[in-house]
């Protein structure tokens, strides 16, 4: 059983930055990812992280936002830079225990742990 926790969101103007954390604890994890969802949206994909460094991002926030992760603290950080009123989102943690493939680090069904999620607000 793996336990995540997330930290790290808030509010935020056009321009500024975040950083998101997320602590895990139990099995081993062999991926990370962060996903977002505002209201009456479907749950986006933002960035992952492999056992190795490898990362995915997705296209919208290339550039932008850097996933890494501390391994002595077995915790992922997602660096948000830029931030964008569309960035608007409750975050989400997620973690694999399993193999990850590449082409589904950053679909949801990939993962089967996730966290409580953390709000961040970007104004204009």
């Amino acid at each position: 059983q793996v336990q995540l926790v997330e930290s790290g969101g808030g509010s935020v103007q056009a321009g500024g930055s975040l950083r998101l954390s997320c602590a895990a604890s139990g099995n081993i994890l062999y991926c990370m990812a962060w996903f977002r969802q505002a209201p009456g949206t479907e749950r986006e994909g933002v960035a992952a992280i492999l056992g190795d460094g490898e990362t995915k991002y997705a296209d919208s926030v290339k550039g932008r936002f850097s996933i890494s992760y501390d391994n002595a603290k077995s915790t992922v950080f997602l660096q948000m830079n830029s931030l964008q009123p569309e960035d608007t989102a409750k975050y989400y943690c997620a973690a694999r225990s399993a193999a990850c493939g590449w082409y589904g680090l950053l679909q949801g069904r990939h993962y089967s742990s996730w966290g409580q999620g953390t709000q961040v607000t970007v104004s204009s």
